[in-house]
């Protein structure tokens, strides 16, 4: 098993040879302590001494050298849009409120499948369309913008 202390985020030069992938969805990739298992089936414990929210693109680095490269795994999602620019930051601002995740993206904002955010912002006038992505949301204004975890 291979284990990993700390995390490169995506973007950042890659050190050593790539170990493979590992695939998760967003419930998955909030974590602190975990086993995971790679894309091809290697075992390894991330063990951080802090939760943080893996990131498509970031790596785990592995102590045994080398790393691990994560990627958002498809999952299902709800594009929210609005007739107008108005109408989709009124929307922003009502899941914001909540503290649901959300990912913007240009015209449309990107929920996790929820049918009570879901009947909140049609009732507001959203159009709501049900996809299947990889969801990235939004970091919280006041998580950890940092280059490294330890």
């Amino acid at each position: 098993m291979w284990r990993s202390h700390r995390i490169a985020h995506a973007g950042e030069p890659r050190h050593g040879q790539s170990r493979g992938t590992v695939t998760l969805d967003y419930g998955r990739r909030h974590c602190r302590r975990v086993r995971l298992a790679t894309d091809a089936g290697e075992d390894v414990l991330l063990d951080l001494s802090r939760a943080v929210v893996l990131r498509d693109g970031d790596a785990l680095v592995v102590e045994e050298g080398g790393h691990v490269t994560v990627r958002a795994a498809a999952e299902a999602c709800v594009e929210l849009t609005a007739a107008t620019p108005e109408l989709l930051a009124k929307l922003a601002w009502h899941i914001g409120n909540r503290h649901f995740p959300a990912e913007i993206r240009g015209d449309r904002i990107v929920i996790p499948d929820d049918h009570v955010i879901v009947e909140m912002a049609s009732g507001l006038g959203a159009s709501a369309k049900r996809v299947r992505m990889p969801f990235n949301p939004e970091r919280g204004a006041y998580s950890d913008h940092g280059h490294s975890h330890d």
